[in-house]
Protein backbone atom coordinates (compact mmCIF):
# COMPACT_ATOMS: atom_id res chain seq x y z
CA UNK A 1 0.00 0.00 0.00
CA UNK A 2 0.78 3.51 -0.74
CA UNK A 3 2.15 5.85 1.95
CA UNK A 4 0.40 9.01 2.46
CA UNK A 5 1.15 11.84 4.07
CA UNK A 6 0.15 13.17 7.17
CA UNK A 7 -0.71 16.43 5.91
CA UNK A 8 -4.39 14.80 4.65
CA UNK A 9 -5.63 14.08 7.81
CA UNK A 10 -5.33 17.68 8.55
CA UNK A 11 -8.14 18.03 5.50
CA UNK A 12 -10.57 15.92 7.72
CA UNK A 13 -13.14 17.42 10.20
CA UNK A 14 -16.23 17.25 11.71
CA UNK A 15 -17.19 14.74 14.01
CA UNK A 16 -16.52 14.50 17.77
CA UNK A 17 -14.40 11.39 16.48
CA UNK A 18 -13.18 10.19 13.16
CA UNK A 19 -11.74 6.99 13.65
CA UNK A 20 -13.72 4.29 16.15
CA UNK A 21 -11.23 1.49 16.85
CA UNK A 22 -13.02 -1.76 17.94
CA UNK A 23 -10.97 -4.37 19.51
CA UNK A 24 -10.53 -6.55 21.97
CA UNK A 25 -8.67 -5.23 25.07
CA UNK A 26 -7.14 -8.24 26.83
CA UNK A 27 -5.26 -9.27 22.80
CA UNK A 28 -4.39 -5.81 21.37
CA UNK A 29 -4.83 -2.92 23.47
CA UNK A 30 -1.13 -2.89 24.44
CA UNK A 31 -0.27 -3.33 20.53
CA UNK A 32 -2.25 -2.87 17.70
CA UNK A 33 -5.00 -0.49 18.99
CA UNK A 34 -3.36 1.59 21.08
CA UNK A 35 -0.40 1.90 18.30
CA UNK A 36 -2.53 2.09 15.74
CA UNK A 37 -4.34 4.91 18.17
CA UNK A 38 -0.93 6.62 18.92
CA UNK A 39 -0.34 6.57 14.91
CA UNK A 40 -3.35 7.89 13.51
CA UNK A 41 -3.42 10.94 17.23
CA UNK A 42 0.11 12.10 15.86
CA UNK A 43 -1.33 12.80 12.53
CA UNK A 44 -4.42 14.56 13.77
CA UNK A 45 -6.69 12.08 13.16
CA UNK A 46 -9.38 12.07 15.95
CA UNK A 47 -9.17 8.63 17.30
CA UNK A 48 -11.57 6.80 19.69
CA UNK A 49 -9.97 4.19 22.07
CA UNK A 50 -11.87 2.91 25.24
CA UNK A 51 -8.64 3.08 28.00
CA UNK A 52 -8.27 6.66 26.17
CA UNK A 53 -11.37 8.47 25.79
CA UNK A 54 -12.95 7.57 28.57
CA UNK A 55 -12.83 7.88 32.13
CA UNK A 56 -14.20 6.54 35.58
CA UNK A 57 -17.58 7.32 35.76
CA UNK A 58 -18.56 7.16 31.79
CA UNK A 59 -21.65 5.56 31.41
CA UNK A 60 -19.92 2.45 28.82
CA UNK A 61 -22.85 2.05 26.55
CA UNK A 62 -23.65 5.60 26.46
CA UNK A 63 -20.24 6.54 25.68
CA UNK A 64 -19.46 4.25 23.08
CA UNK A 65 -22.46 4.39 21.51
CA UNK A 66 -22.23 7.57 20.73
CA UNK A 67 -18.90 7.00 19.85
CA UNK A 68 -19.75 4.90 16.91
CA UNK A 69 -22.49 6.57 15.26
CA UNK A 70 -20.64 9.90 15.33
CA UNK A 71 -17.66 8.62 13.85
CA UNK A 72 -17.23 8.32 10.05
CA UNK A 73 -14.94 5.42 9.98
CA UNK A 74 -14.73 2.01 11.58
CA UNK A 75 -11.66 -0.12 12.35
CA UNK A 76 -12.43 -3.63 13.85
CA UNK A 77 -9.45 -5.29 14.96
CA UNK A 78 -10.14 -8.93 15.25
CA UNK A 79 -8.12 -11.08 17.60
CA UNK A 80 -8.42 -15.00 19.19
CA UNK A 81 -10.64 -13.97 21.75
CA UNK A 82 -12.47 -11.29 20.25
CA UNK A 83 -15.92 -13.23 19.57
CA UNK A 84 -15.51 -14.08 23.30
CA UNK A 85 -16.33 -10.25 23.99
CA UNK A 86 -20.54 -9.49 24.32
CA UNK A 87 -18.94 -5.60 24.23
CA UNK A 88 -16.74 -6.25 20.92
CA UNK A 89 -19.49 -8.02 19.16
CA UNK A 90 -21.91 -4.99 20.20
CA UNK A 91 -19.87 -2.37 18.75
CA UNK A 92 -19.63 -4.38 15.59
CA UNK A 93 -23.15 -5.10 15.12
CA UNK A 94 -23.99 -1.07 15.48
CA UNK A 95 -21.41 -0.24 13.18
CA UNK A 96 -22.49 -2.22 10.77
CA UNK A 97 -26.18 -1.52 11.63
CA UNK A 98 -25.37 1.89 11.16
CA UNK A 99 -23.50 1.68 7.92
CA UNK A 100 -20.02 2.76 8.83
CA UNK A 101 -17.27 2.16 6.54
CA UNK A 102 -15.25 -0.71 8.05
CA UNK A 103 -11.58 -1.51 8.52
CA UNK A 104 -11.10 -5.06 9.44
CA UNK A 105 -7.42 -6.36 10.59
CA UNK A 106 -7.36 -9.58 11.48
CA UNK A 107 -4.32 -9.88 14.56
CA UNK A 108 -3.26 -12.96 14.94
CA UNK A 109 -6.17 -14.82 13.56
CA UNK A 110 -7.79 -15.91 10.41
CA UNK A 111 -11.32 -14.58 9.29
CA UNK A 112 -12.55 -18.38 8.85
CA UNK A 113 -11.75 -18.76 12.59
CA UNK A 114 -14.35 -16.19 14.36
CA UNK A 115 -17.48 -17.37 15.23
CA UNK A 116 -20.02 -16.21 17.49
CA UNK A 117 -20.22 -18.53 20.29
CA UNK A 118 -23.51 -19.37 22.18
CA UNK A 119 -22.79 -19.14 25.53
CA UNK A 120 -26.87 -19.71 27.16
CA UNK A 121 -26.09 -15.81 28.07
CA UNK A 122 -26.87 -13.79 25.50
CA UNK A 123 -30.66 -13.86 23.54
CA UNK A 124 -30.79 -15.45 20.50
CA UNK A 125 -32.09 -12.46 18.26
CA UNK A 126 -28.32 -11.06 19.95
CA UNK A 127 -26.52 -14.08 18.60
CA UNK A 128 -28.02 -13.27 15.13
CA UNK A 129 -27.44 -9.64 15.03
CA UNK A 130 -23.77 -10.53 15.92
CA UNK A 131 -23.07 -13.26 13.64
CA UNK A 132 -24.74 -10.75 10.49
CA UNK A 133 -22.56 -8.07 11.42
CA UNK A 134 -19.54 -10.60 11.56
CA UNK A 135 -19.92 -11.99 8.52
CA UNK A 136 -20.27 -9.17 6.89
CA UNK A 137 -17.02 -7.70 8.55
CA UNK A 138 -15.81 -10.87 7.67
CA UNK A 139 -16.20 -10.53 3.92
CA UNK A 140 -14.53 -7.08 3.49
CA UNK A 141 -11.52 -6.34 2.05
CA UNK A 142 -9.08 -6.31 5.41
CA UNK A 143 -5.85 -6.48 6.64
CA UNK A 144 -3.98 -9.91 8.49
CA UNK A 145 -1.18 -9.44 10.38
CA UNK A 146 0.69 -12.38 12.15
CA UNK A 147 2.59 -10.70 15.33
CA UNK A 148 5.24 -13.30 14.98
CA UNK A 149 6.19 -13.06 11.45
CA UNK A 150 5.42 -9.57 10.66
CA UNK A 151 6.85 -6.10 10.51
CA UNK A 152 5.21 -3.82 13.13
CA UNK A 153 6.15 -0.97 11.36
CA UNK A 154 4.55 -1.77 7.58
CA UNK A 155 1.57 -2.69 9.52
CA UNK A 156 0.97 0.28 11.50
CA UNK A 157 1.66 2.28 8.34
CA UNK A 158 -0.56 0.17 6.26
CA UNK A 159 -3.40 0.28 8.55
CA UNK A 160 -3.23 4.11 8.98
CA UNK A 161 -3.27 5.07 5.47
CA UNK A 162 -6.20 2.21 4.63
CA UNK A 163 -7.91 4.25 7.28
CA UNK A 164 -6.90 8.12 5.77
CA UNK A 165 -7.82 6.37 2.46
CA UNK A 166 -11.54 4.97 3.62
CA UNK A 167 -11.68 8.95 5.61
CA UNK A 168 -10.95 10.92 2.73
CA UNK A 169 -13.74 8.51 0.79
CA UNK A 170 -16.56 9.13 3.47
CA UNK A 171 -15.70 12.63 3.53
CA UNK A 172 -15.93 12.77 -0.75
CA UNK A 173 -18.86 10.88 -0.41
CA UNK A 174 -20.68 13.48 2.33
CA UNK A 175 -19.44 17.04 -0.26
CA UNK A 176 -21.13 14.94 -2.99
CA UNK A 177 -24.39 14.56 -1.15
CA UNK A 178 -24.71 17.64 -0.06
Amino acid sequence: MQHLPATLCRKMGGAACDVFINHRGIDTKRNIAGLLYERLTRMKVRSFLDSMNMKPGDRLFDHIDRAILGCKVGVAVFSPRYCDSYFCLHELALMMESKKRVVPIFYDVKPSQLVVKDNGTCPAKELQRFAFALDEAKYTVGLTFDPLKGDWSEMLRDASDAVIMNLLEVEEDMKTKL
